[in-house]
């Protein structure tokens, strides 16, 4: 026996229940402003790492310091350290690619589970990307750049 052909305009219908639905929604909503809080503290660590490396780097490069043959391999780490701090624009990227996905679900959730007035606008068309995170980069090179 074969099963019965779905046409294109013909879909599955999943019922979920209103207070369930208006729950998962507000699940992801705390979600997206969790990554939000997360985004802002990755960045606040960054900087201060960011200040307190390159206030080391300067000290090291002291007159009376120069001729230690040690502190070369010391500055060239700390510029190596300076360099990976660089994640943190990716690290953004791909907390905001996935807050607007959570965002976009939670209101096509609602959307879908309540309805919507005529000529209401839909908010998550424009939010939820259409693709996979956009930050595909597994490592940061010192001087290399990359455009998304």
């Amino acid at each position: 026996m074969q099963a019965p052909h779905i046409l294109p305009a013909e879909q599955p219908v999943l019922q979920l229940p209103v207070l369930l639905a208006a729950e998962v929604q507000d699940a992801l909503l705390v979600v997206v402003h969790d990554l939000a809080r997360l985004d802002r503290l990755v960045a606040q660590v960054t900087d201060r790492l960011l200040e307190r490396l390159t206030t080391a780097i300067g000290g090291l490069a002291e007159p009376a310091l120069a001729d230690l043959p040690a502190l070369a391999e010391v500055r060239n780490t700390l510029r190596a350290a300076v360099t990976e701090l660089q994640c943190q624009d990716l690290a953004a990227q791909l907390v905001g690619h996935a807050s607007r996905t959570l965002q976009g679900c939670a209101y096509r959730l609602a959307s879908e589970a309540m309805g919507q007035e005529d000529g209401e606008a839909v908010p998550f068309v424009d939010g939820v990307p259409e693709g996979p995170n956009p930050v595909t980069r597994a490592e940061q090179d010192a001087g290399s750049i990359e455009l998304f």
